[in-house]
């Protein structure tokens, strides 16, 4: 059995008439308009929007004519028949086709109750109308039937929303490869579209633009910002022979490149295709209304099939009676409390989870997030700030940190290195006056050197330092050796050919992070942490967080795979990331919780966004979370209590005390418990409103 991958609908793939093949993956889908949504969502979305608006402006004026009673009786009925009749079969048409396709499939859900409950009310309500003298009762439903289609149709709308932003998030990993590429030709150089690249052609990137495809180093060295692969905000150095990725930017040097991959075939669209497979390859979580309605479709029918029959056969009430008694046990049994429990819920719970910074896209993630078990954290950006920054300023007492720090920063004036930039930064945070440097020269990968203050300055590593011949590094080896233990880089820095001291840089830890995942342990929540990063820089973090579970030097794919992985073994995993390296993983997830100051790709990717960038309130979103379904799960109780109290009555339970006539009151029956149960609704989710997160 195939699962459709909008509705999560189960659908035998050997009669399955409605399928698609995307990307070479074949989908089965339970209906017409859950297959349009998955080839055309943009297109399905637009409609059901002219759907919702065409079915308010119609139900606001069936709600008028039916509680205000401008009208008199009869011309009202007339007006509400006009006002309703488009409405349930031009607008409500889609639920007619998901009947179809239920009954196809053998499978009750909501659309057979929306349709069976809504028809019937309709239908009664035109015979009432029309020929009043053939009926006991003279009460109509018009306003049910519009109700209650408007009420699905705007959770529906919510729904087609969230998926229009996952849309969105893969359009911009798209947009993240560059148009045009650089392709040599002989001795020209000819801008191409990136479409038209194939293996083997030679190509050129400056600096500062994104490589084009994925691709090997002939000629030139750089650094290169891999952070949307690795997370790493350290761009990493690449020289001749050195494999570089398409999208990722080229930094420093001019490079000459020679296509690897192209095409599907290229990193990136590798990330595009895990995302798109992690969303549309998760299994739903079906709405617990769904899964009830899958009993209660035939309890209902059955009920009231038996009822008709048996009074009119033993009863003797004769086929009018008998029609009502049918309709009203249909009818009674609608779900307008229904449509209004999961979003008056999610309304309060989301309004109470904006108000602590956090964004929650759909009442499906509230019952994921209630049972996470598993929470996995990125590194980069996620549980640290995301870009260098100087940690250490060591000298070996020739001369004065902030003179060290003075000569290092103004060396590095200008530079468009991250690591220069941290240390002028940091000069500019100790309100030291930078010089400006003379001969300023970049040597990739190793360092740089320039003219400061009329001394010849030389900062960065040890192959900078054996290169240019200083040769005893002994004053601040240890210091050294050290620093690079606990997961930082360090710069030697040379002042006249002498060894002055070392400058340490490094991505420091959020002041949040640590208490986050205090606090998670206190919730019993497993944490573990995955990135791109040295298992050293990884285990310097994980000492200073509290994580004693971590996993390093992971790529995109293999991230996704560890989550995979972890769902294997039947645990509900949480995914918190920031960057577009993110993106598979966060989709892959039980729940994708996304950094707000992170990528626009990993927002959109996850189901829930930590708006103000607090780690704590991964902690506040589960126990929200948690609440929310609680409130969730009380409405669904009270919006079906009153159907299991009145459908007995409806199906003639005090005739036998009050004889048939009972029936001409039922309409007014139905609205009152209707009226009584969706109050009691929407004062439960105004509880919530109440809630506050236990101390994090």
């Amino acid at each position: 059995m195939a699962k459709d991958p909008i509705c999560g609908m189960f659908v035998d793939e050997s009669t399955a008439e409605l399928k698609a093949e995307v990307r070479g993956v074949t989908y089965y889908f339970c209906s017409e308009s859950c297959m349009r949504e998955f080839l055309s969502p943009e297109k399905e979305l637009r409609k059901l929007k002219i759907e919702l608006l065409a079915s308010t402006l119609l139900s606001l004026p069936i709600l008028l004519f039916t509680y205000a009673s401008l009208l008199p009786a009869r011309p009202s009925d007339y007006v509400l028949f006009a006002l309703d009749t488009p409405l349930q079969f031009v607008i409500g048409w889609r639920f007619y086709e998901g009947t179809y396709d239920s009954i196809k499939n053998r499978m009750g859900n909501m659309d057979v109750l929306i349709a069976l409950g809504t028809s019937a009310a309709w239908a009664y309500s035109a015979a009432v109308t029309f020929a009043p003298e053939l009926l006991p009762s003279s009460g109509v439903y018009f306003d049910t039937s519009a109700i209650i289609i408007t009420l699905i149709l705007a959770g529906r709308f919510l729904e087609h929303v969230t998926r229009s932003r996952a849309s969105a998030a893969l359009r911009k990993l798209v947009e993240l490869q560059p148009p045009l590429a650089h392709r040599i030709e002989g001795d020209l150089e000819v801008d191409v579209p990136v479409e038209r690249i194939k293996v083997g052609d030679l190509l050129v990137v400056r600096p500062g633009e994104r490589i084009p495809v994925d691709a090997v180093i002939v000629e030139g060295r750089s650094a290169i910002d891999e952070s949307m692969m690795t997370g790493e905000g350290i761009p990493a150095e690449r020289s001749v022979g050195d494999v570089v990725i398409g999208a990722t930017i080229n930094r420093s040097g001019l490079l000459k490149l020679r296509a690897d991959k192209v095409g599907q075939d290229t990193t990136l669209s590798q990330i595009v295709r895990l995302v798109e497979e992690a969303q549309i390859g998760k299994a739903p979580i079906q709405r617990l209304a769904d899964r009830i309605a899958s009993y209660f479709v035939p309890v209902v029918v059955a009920a009231a099939t038996l009822a008709a029959l048996s009074w009119y056969y033993l009863g003797h009430i004769g086929p009018a009676f008998s029609v009502l008694v049918f309709v009203s046990v249909v009818v009674i049994s609608c779900p307008c409390a229904l449509g209004v429990a999961t979003p008056a819920a999610l309304l309060v719970g989301t309004s109470k989870g904006a108000q602590s910074g956090i964004l929650i896209k759909g009442g499906e993630y509230l019952e994921l997030a209630a049972r996470v078990d598993v929470v996995v954290f990125d590194k980069t950006g996620t549980l640290t700030m995301g870009k260098p920054s100087v940690t250490d300023v060591v000298t070996n007492g020739i001369i004065a940190p902030e003179e060290l720090l003075h000569l290092a920063a103004s060396a590095e004036k200008g530079s468009e290195h991250p690591l220069g930039e941290a240390l002028v930064d940091e000069a500019a945070s100790r309100s030291i006056v930078l010089s400006d440097p003379r001969g300023f020269e970049a040597m990739g990968g190793m360092g740089v050197r320039a003219m400061v203050d009329g001394r010849a300055v030389m900062l960065g590593n040890r192959r900078l330092m054996q290169e240019n011949g200083i040769e005893d590094l002994s004053t601040v080896e240890t210091d050294v050796t050290r620093l690079e233990e606990e997961g930082k880089t360090t710069m030697i820095v040379v002042a006249e050919g002498i060894v002055v001291g070392i400058i340490a840089v490094a991505d420091t830890v959020k002041p949040t992070a640590k208490p986050a995942v205090d606090a998670l342990g206190r919730m019993g929540i497993r944490v573990v942490m995955l990135t791109g990063d040295s298992p050293r820089t990884a285990m310097a973090i994980a000492q200073k967080i509290g994580i004693t579970e971590f996993v390093a030097g992971l790529l995109p794919r293999e991230k996704e795979e560890k989550i995979g992985s972890l769902q294997s073994q039947g645990k509900v995993v949480a995914m918190v990331g920031d960057g577009i390296n993110d993106a598979p993983a966060l989709a892959k997830a039980d729940i994708g919780i996304a950094i707000g100051s992170g990528t626009d790709i990993a927002r959109e990717t996850g189901q829930i966004v930590l708006i103000k960038d607090d780690l704590q309130n991964v902690a506040v979103a589960i126990q929200l979370s948690r609440k929310t379904l609680s409130k969730i799960k009380e409405n669904l109780f009270w919006a079906f209590a009153y159907n299991v109290v009145l459908i007995p009555v409806a199906a003639g339970a005090l005739v036998p005390i009050l004889g048939v006539q009972v029936y001409n009151v039922l309409p007014f029956l139905a609205a009152g418990a209707m009226a009584i149960s969706s109050v009691t609704v929407i004062g439960n989710s105004l509880l919530l409103f109440r809630f506050r997160p236990s101390p994090v």
